[in-house]
Formats: structure tokens, sequence, C-alpha cells
């Protein structure tokens, strides 16, 4: 597996591998990155924003097989977001979703002071694996929140 930044040419693969997953949870409805605006533009979407990268997961075949984001979050100084997680089923379980995290929470160190995600709490996978890496989870979202469905919040301290 080898983990690069996203190029235009991955938009579509991605917005399947996303909409797969969240189905998968029967959480394609509202509120969910399911129906994001951005979501078939992730790579333009990513390069217009300010400090901002998402990168993707490729096997041997050069096929995508996930991906993770960060971008500011809201209006917030020195807040990022970790945005749209996702890995296909058959890359799950090799330590992918880790890497991802790193290569973004690496990025994230150099532009920001927190990190904030939302989730769900069906997806216990993804909670354990944020806990491990020291996210602390909030009892409700931060303000400015897009995603009304999320019922996780999580924060961490970079440096």
């Amino acid at each position: 597996m080898r983990i690069r930044e996203m190029e235009e040419r991955d938009n579509q693969t991605m917005e399947q591998i996303i909409k797969r997953a969240l189905e998968s949870f029967n959480l394609n409805i509202p509120g969910t990155a399911y129906f994001d605006p951005q979501l078939s533009n992730l790579a333009q979407f990513y390069k217009e924003q300010p400090n901002a990268k998402y990168w993707v997961a490729v096997n041997e075949q050069d096929e995508v097989v996930g991906g993770v984001g960060i971008a500011p979050f809201g209006q917030k100084t020195g807040v990022c977001e970790l945005q749209k997680l996702y890995i296909t089923p058959e890359a799950q379980g090799k330590g992918l979703s880790k890497e991802l995290m790193k290569v973004a929470l690496d990025f994230a160190k150099e532009h920001y002071t927190h990190c904030y995600l939302e989730t769900m709490k069906i997806l216990q996978t993804a909670n354990l694996l944020y806990s491990k890496l020291g996210f602390q989870q909030l009892e409700r979202p931060l303000d400015g929140s897009e995603h009304s469905t999320m019922d996780a919040w999580y924060i961490k301290e970079l440096g």
C-alpha cells in the first residue's frame, strides 16, 4: 500500500468508496457525508481550501482503496477537522486507517493546534482507533458542525 495526495482522477472512486461504506451502515441519510455537495469533486475541494489536503491509499495495482482529509474547521482559528476517513472492505483490518491518520495528523500539526472529528457511535472500530490515537471524546459537537446526524465527537491536541 502507498499513500499519496489525491488527484482529480481519484474523485469518482473515492466518492463510491464513501457512499458504499455509508450504505453498509444504513447511513446514506441527510446529515452525513453521503450528501456533501463536494463529494464528487474532493480533489478540487481540498486544493481550494487553505491548509487542507486529502490523501488516498492505493494498492499494488494503483487502485484507490481509501482516503482521509484535513481541512480547517469552521471559523475556529487553530482547529482543523479530520474528514472522510473511509476504506474499502477488502483493505480493512490491515492498519491502513491508522497509517492514513498518521499522514493526516502529521500535516495537521504543521498548521493547527487541535484536530476535531465527528462520527457515529455505531462505527465502533473507528471510535476505538480515535481513542487509541489520543482523541478525547466530547459531549457535543463544536459550534459550526455541518453534519447533524453525527452522535460522537472527538478532539485531539496537536503538538
